[in-house]
């Protein structure tokens, strides 16, 4: 695949950490050592400034500004509108001032340095040694953290130690709404109201154009300031004082933010009453103590989430890491947030949601925090209304959920992804089907959960066309997950998606018609829905073409097994990417594939296709995917471990936990990949741990790389916490508590208990074989 790691932090199996600083790294260090809390995120910048290349990046969830989109010829369906993740206020912003010499890295002499994330924690620690021009030398280490607890609250602790002088050191510290984005020449923020309230500063900022308010406090919590004043520039408050430095003796200064970002429409006044409501509320809160509840809430984490694997310390740090981002980035504390495609770390995609989080993100929740799970669905729930517009917009009837969406709108500017991507829902109605399935959560499924699927249905039977000579359904014009070719005609998987949606909508109502009838009832007066439209949803489903050839391969879409073949291994790798260097329409013009499309179908519903069926599906299209989307190789790995391809699989896995620890795609600067990050736990869990979901029971025929001694991981099912291990020869299934739970495993019905079992592996499951 031509991937080559970037390798610069130490391999720990708890910790990320950077034993030298490099300024070339300095981006990627920035995203790396993001932390976030669901509701606000900051990149690992230099809170004391830095004059060299960095990006001051402080996110709120959802939080965006609006630019408008041109078009030089507009059509209907066009998006008019961007709504984007925007940076926002710096509230780790620090000043360090010592013999008139402020403190930055890219122009001061330092010794000593390091930088620590500690996984089990969510502290970020970093220290060196400060050598001033007079030859005066202090230790600086600066922590920061995101309480998981209040998600309004983030901390900041200094501590300064002289080694070679007695004398006093000049801080700032501040709120600053002047960053901007790496592509802005200036802030988005305009600075409404800045005031002291006895020990705490306060500010309140609106962005230009989208008018979103944000308010953000401080205080200080040090009573050994000295001379204390406060400090207003055009987007910024804080505080400047001294403190007195003793040679030997360490003295630090502890910096608690309030943050309160307002999303709804309420006037200033308002806000800042809640803001400082919420400042007061919070007004006795600890370093300390966010510290502690933040221990307990990792430790409770890593007890239930964790994933050991013996003998590959690599990607042993590597899935800490990826679990410790999904856990950070989204928890399930607020139904109106979702997951951006670089979650809280960087502002490329614009903090948007696509439909990876159906695809890709939703397993892992569903495993590990089935509540947050359940607040991923409500957020599309919450939304119905904005993708039933969109439906209109594309002369449809139903809900159309947007490709790329931060607010709910459609705000993806490339008319041929925001207009021909129509699986989102389908990626939606699967994510509802997944939750019910492992789940059993009725009364989502009765309420909000048919309220979507019929609304999808809907949307899918009125952009459906017929083939005049088969009779056949099926969806002309789209692009498929392969977005290597647009304006086709029945893409083998958004043809399966809507098929299998559709059938699920009919399934639930039926169920509906048995166990809830008044219910249902009221559900199809108020959506004015008959038994009609399920009639026709049923059978669009049962006669939708799905192209396949009778040497069992699907064929992608029509005509693309007549497309000229190229060889993916001869492009030159100065050639990647391809949209940097290739003409757009030359991208379109061949039979490779940007990523898993026809295989996406094949693990998605697994359990509807022989293995056969899979290894050649797997064997054709394989060897035509570039992989230009970093969701690929998590999902061949998977489907290669199905089919017995056991060294092509761990070819796939090797960097999919270090995509960005790495750097493989250098553009970790960016941000982090977030969905990328959940398909590593699922290529674990799915791929080598052998599961499926969509089976009568939970099933699992388990494999182990040859170059790991053992591997072991938690899922909760049906309420209890069930633990797997897979060794060179074994697997051990165990429940933590009292129920027994029925599994299948290697084709056999087994009932596991508190007790356990183990099983030898099959021989045709060993990858040493």
């Amino acid at each position: 695949m031509g991937k080559i790691a970037d390798k610069y932090y130490l391999v720990d199996p708890w910790s990320i950490v950077e034993e030298k600083f490099e300024p070339t790294h300095s981006h990627i260090s920035e995203s790396v050592f993001s932390l976030g809390n669901e509701y606000m995120g900051v990149r690992g910048y230099f809170e004391e400034g830095y004059s060299g290349e960095r990006h001051v990046g402080s996110y709120f969830n959802g939080f965006y500004e609006e630019t408008d989109l041109f078009h030089p010829a507009r059509y209907k369906g066009f998006v008019d509108i961007s709504r984007d993740m925007t940076n926002t206020v710096d509230w780790l912003y620090t000043r360090l001032l010592l013999d008139g010499e402020q403190l930055d890295l890219a122009k001061c002499k330092y010794d000593e340095f390091t930088r620590r994330l500690d996984l089990k924690t969510g502290i970020l620690t970093r220290s060196f040694i400060w050598i001033t021009a007079t030859g005066k030398r202090i230790k600086v280490t600066f922590e920061r953290l995101l309480s998981m607890k209040i998600n309004h609250i983030g901390g900041q602790r200094i501590e300064l130690e002289a080694i070679n002088f007695s004398g006093s050191i000049k801080v700032l510290s501040g709120l600053d709404f002047s960053p901007h984005a790496p592509y802005f020449t200036e802030s988005n923020w305009d600075c409404l109201t800045r005031e002291k309230h006895e020990s705490t500063y306060a500010i309140l900022g609106q962005t230009k154009k989208s008018r979103l308010r944000l308010f953000s406090s401080f205080r200080i919590n040090n009573n050994k300031k000295q001379k204390e004043e406060m400090i207003l520039e055009d987007k910024l408050i804080g505080s400047s004082f001294l403190l007195d430095l003793e040679e030997g003796k360490k003295i630090s200064f502890d910096k608690i933010a309030v943050n309160y970002a307002a999303k709804k429409k309420e006037d200033n006044q308002s806000i800042w009453e809640k803001g400082m409501n919420l400042a007061n509320q919070y007004k006795d809160v600890t370093y300390d103590q966010v510290r502690f509840e933040n221990q307990e809430y990792w430790n409770k984490m890593w007890s239930t989430s964790d994933i050991v694997i013996e003998g590959d310390p690599e990607n042993q740090q590597g899935i800490r890491y990826c679990i410790f981002q999904l856990h950070q980035t989204y928890h399930g504390s607020d139904a109106s947030l979702n997951i951006g495609a670089k979650g809280l770390s960087g502002e490329a995609y614009g903090g948007k949601a696509f439909w990876d989080t159906e695809a890709y993100c939703l397993q892992f929740y569903i495993f590990n925090n089935p509540e947050a799970a359940k607040k991923l669905l409500c957020y599309r729930y919450n939304l119905l209304p904005e993708a039933k517009e969109r439906a209109k917009e594309l002369d449809c009837e139903g809900a159309c959920y947007p490709i790329s969406t931060i607010d709910g709108i459609e705000t993806c500017g490339a008319w041929q992804h925001s207009s021909l991507q129509i699986h989102v829902s389908g990626a939606i109605a699967y994510g509802i089907w997944n939750y019910d399935r492992l789940c059993q959560d009725k009364e989502f499924l009765y309420s909000m959960g048919i309220e979507m699927l019929i609304e999808i249905s809907r949307f899918y039977k009125s952009r459906v066309q017929q083939d005049p000579l088969t009779g056949e359904y099926g969806y002309y014009g789209v692009m498929g997950v392969d977005e290597f070719h647009m304006m086709v005609n029945n893409n083998c998987f958004t043809n399966y998606l809507a098929k299998k949606a559709m059938s699920f909508t009919v399934d639930v109502i039926n169920a509906m018609k048995l166990s809830c009838v008044t219910e249902l009832k009221s559900l199809m007066i108020n959506m004015n829905f008959t038994q009609d439209e399920v009639e026709q949803f049923k059978y669009i489903a049962d006669n939708m073409c799905v192209p396949q050839k009778e040497n069992g391969i699907y064929e992608q879409h029509d005509g693309f097994f007549a497309l000229p073949h190229i060889d993916v291994n001869s492009i030159p790798i100065e050639e990647f990417p391809l949209y940097n260097h290739w003409s757009y329409d030359r991208i379109y013009r061949t039979d490779m594939i940007k990523q898993a499309d026809v295989l996406m179908m094949l693990f998605m519903y697994s359990g509807d296709f022989s293995n056969e069926i899979k290894l050649i599906n797997y064997d054709y299209y394989e060897p035509r995917c570039i992989h230009e989307s970093s969701l690929s190789p998590s999902v061949h790995s998977i489907v290669a471990a199905e089919v017995g391809k056991h060294k092509e699989a761990y070819e796939f896995f090797r960097f999919a936990t270090r995509l960005d620890l790495d750097n493989y795609n250098r553009n970790t600067k960016e941000g982090l990949h977030m969905t990328s990050i959940a398909a590593a736990w699922m290529n674990i869990v799915y791929g080598f741990g052998g599961m499926r979901t969509d089976g009568e029971m939970l099933s699992f025929n388990p494999t182990i790389p040859s170059e790991w001694q053992s591997f072991r991981f938690f899922l909760t099912y049906q309420q209890e916490l069930l633990q797997i291990e897979v060794n060179q020869e074994k697997v051990c299934f165990q429940v933590a508590g009292e129920k027994n739970l029925s599994l299948c495993i290697y084709g056999n019905r087994y009932l596991v208990d508190k007790n356990g079992i183990c099983i030898n592996i099959p021989e045709e499951y060993l990858a040493n074989k």
